[in-house]
């Protein structure tokens, strides 16, 4: 098995340092995020940060920063309208997702770009994706900055979910491979995980019970 130290991490070629370190902690979400600019028009962008934090308040958190020397759109369109959405990238949209992370300018549409369609539902602010078969209108609520890196984890209510019809079991839990949701490796791999099996709450001292497997 192969060692690194953190000696030699640091004395690593830039990008060799970034493929490494991105792909080792393990596969990520793959989100599109799409936000509002009141003069400057609609941006979409490709995130792997973002995270669940809890379910009562429903909240997530992502992670961006927000330098002066790089514009961050995403970032500005939120702090200055609130609302931003959350759309899952699926399998036939892997291509345009990507391209989404280009440096285009701020008032260049990353829709109009790539192919990728906005939509509006329910008269919320930003626009979602239309291809995206899982989709939430979120709302900001905090942020917290880490000085350690100069990021920000910016927090979001989650106020409206939107997904497609028979990937959802009766207990509300969401069967992402039917929809075709992928994972993200490292920073520009994507993968299309495939479940293995679904297990009951574990408890001390009691059998692992699966939902999927019948009992003998």
């Amino acid at each position: 098995m192969q060692h690194i130290t953190s000696e030699e991490i640091a004395e690593m070629e830039k990008l060799f340092r970034l493929n490494l370190i991105n792909s080792v902690t393990g596969y990520k979400s793959a989100n599109l995020i799409a936000t509002k600019s009141e003069k400057k028009g609609v941006n979409v962008a490709v995130f792997s940060s973002v995270t669940h934090l809890g379910s009562n308040p429903a909240l997530l958190g992502f992670i961006t920063r927000p330098t002066k020397e790089v514009a961050r759109n995403t970032y500005k369109n939120i702090k200055e309208n609130k609302y931003f959405t959350v759309n899952h990238i699926q399998k036939n949209m892997i291509e345009s997702a990507h391209q989404t992370a280009a440096k285009y300018d701020e008032e260049i549409s990353e829709f109009q770009q790539t192919g990728l369609e906005e939509e509006y539902l329910d008269n919320f602010y930003a626009p979602y994706v239309k291809q995206s078969k899982v989709k939430l209108g979120c709302e900001y609520v905090n942020e917290y900055y880490i000085k350690e890196n100069n990021t920000v984890m910016l927090i979001g209510a989650i106020k409206h979910i939107y997904f497609d019809e028979g990937i959802q079991a009766p207990d509300g839990w969401l069967r992402l491979d039917d929809a075709e949701t992928v994972a993200i490796n490292g920073l520009d791999g994507y993968t299309l995980p495939s479940l293995l099996d679904r297990f009951h709450y574990a408890r001390p001292g009691q059998e692992i019970k699966s939902f999927f497997k019948k009992e003998d």
